[in-house]
């Protein structure tokens, strides 16, 4: 089991209030941040992405993209720009331990990485 582990979390959002119960549920406090209130920057949602395993279009929320003008088919780096400028483009939540992340999609997900 990793050391700390982060979600990165839309408390309005019920899948995230679902998985961080779960987290919680599991005896951890995770880290969490608020990524519509703090943006990952460039290099910490690339980095995010490797522990994924995933590119940018894999956690672009396409409704919210499509609101926000971004076409998922723009090239990686130009959507993890997109990504920082507009957070609720990313999909949520992302549950981050050690050297792994998953999505909270469903919640029991991110049990794989614990």
């Amino acid at each position: 089991m990793a050391g700390t582990v982060t979600i990165y979390h839309n408390p309005r959002c019920g899948k995230s209030r679902q998985t961080l119960e779960l987290l919680r549920q599991r005896g951890l406090e995770p880290v969490v941040i608020e990524y519509l209130k703090t943006p990952p920057t460039a290099a910490g949602l690339a980095a995010i992405l490797a522990k994924l395993g995933k590119r940018p279009g894999d956690i672009l929320r396409a409704k919210e993209a499509a609101e926000a003008g971004v076409s998922p088919d723009l090239p990686d780096d130009a959507l993890i720009a997109a990504m920082v400028a507009n957070p609720i483009i990313i999909e949520r939540p992302i549950v981050v331990a050690g050297d792994h992340a998953r999505v909270g999609r469903p919640p029991e997900s991110v049990l794989e990485i614990l």
